[in-house]
């Protein structure tokens, strides 16, 4: 759905060094990993969506109480794929994509749809859902090995604009020719949901990965639960590892998706600009839940440095990481320095 997050999860992530992880098992199935030593197990569990593979990784004394955590989790993660995904042929965004109109759009619809209007509002919109006539327009130059023409990137920016899309008491009206993506936030939206439902058997120990991260508690009582973010130049580096701190992960980056191989047009687009932002390669946030983190790592994209660390430093609880084209780092005063 999205692109799959640049973090190599604390999962079966070896380049973490000191930090044991259970393997990941494959998609649609469990494992059992290592004895924790308090009368805790390692449990692991992983399913497909977002196209990609998830995963959800417990820390419990009773096996039966953390399969079904795991399963419950899984699926609250998928059934937000299927709301909001553009690859499904009957999810709620593609319904609205077709009809440019959604009556009693399902619960989870309205909170991410109402989030990512209040996002835009804020970064003067530099978020901006409606910015789906723009990837179309690239991926349909890229399918004949062009950028789209002047003419095309108009069209295409002429039918964007957040304050174009109605937010109604019944319903999600658009305008002729728009259309919307989730992408930016429903991979983080499913985060919070997975947490929730792990939360609801209990669990207070918990790695989650969706393409974006959360956790739950700490591994044990010496080790957090931790992850990797990845160099966006090599995808076998490191740029930072992170301890997770109850705060959820997201990442968005320059080299998932790409339409030129100097990764200068890419699947983040300024609004604007009705191209791709040029100063960042990477963004990491860290933000109280997934849907923000998720929200705020592609708004950052945007934004650029400069301002992006003078916003973050008016959000509480949230911190970014940024990596200019260059491999140039800043961070803003709150978030973590390297573990090794």
């Amino acid at each position: 759905m999205k692109r799959r997050s640049f973090i190599l999860a604390g999962i079966g992530a070896a380049a973490i060094g000191a930090a044991r992880f259970l393997p990941a098992p494959a998609a649609g199935q469990q494992a059992r990993g290592e004895d924790l030593g308090d009368g805790r197990r390692l449990y692991a569990g992983a399913d497909l969506a977002f196209g990609t593979t998830i995963a959800v990784q417990v820390a419990h004394a009773d096996a039966a109480i953390a399969t079904r955590a795991i399963e419950d989790a899984l699926q609250a993660a998928k059934n937000i794929d299927h709301l909001m995904s553009l690859h499904r042929p009957g999810s709620a965004v593609m319904r609205l994509n077709r009809s440019l109109a959604l009556r009693k759009p399902d619960a989870h619809l309205q909170t991410v749809l109402g989030f990512s209007q209040r996002l835009s509002a804020c970064t003067d919109g530099a978020f901006d859902i409606t910015v789906q006539p723009l990837w179309l327009a690239y991926t349909a130059a890229a399918e004949c090995g062009a950028l789209p023409s002047e003419a095309e990137r108009a069209a295409a920016m002429a039918a964007t604009g957040y304050r174009r899309l109605r937010l109604q008491a019944d319903g999600v009206v658009l305008e002729p020719g728009m259309a919307i993506t989730l992408n930016g936030v429903a991979q983080g939206y499913a985060v919070d949901q997975a947490r929730a439902a792990l939360q609801a058997h209990g669990i207070t120990q918990a790695l989650l990965d969706t393409g974006e991260f959360g956790a739950c508690g700490r591994k044990s009582v010496q080790r957090p639960w931790t992850i990797g973010v990845r160099d966006p130049r090599d995808g076998a580096a490191l740029a930072t590892a992170i301890a997770m701190d109850g705060r959820c992960v997201a990442t968005s980056g320059d080299y998932e998706t790409t339409f030129t191989a100097d990764f200068l047009h890419h699947h983040i687009f300024d609004p604007a600009a009705g191209d791709s932002p040029l100063e960042l390669a990477s963004v990491t946030v860290l933000a109280p839940t997934g849907l923000e983190a998720d929200g705020w790592s592609t708004a950052f994209m945007v934004m650029g440095s400069a301002r992006s660390l003078a916003m973050a430093a008016t959000l509480p609880a949230i911190d970014v990481m940024l990596i200019d084209k260059r491999g140039n780092i800043r961070r803003s005063a709150g978030f973590p320095a390297m573990r090794v």
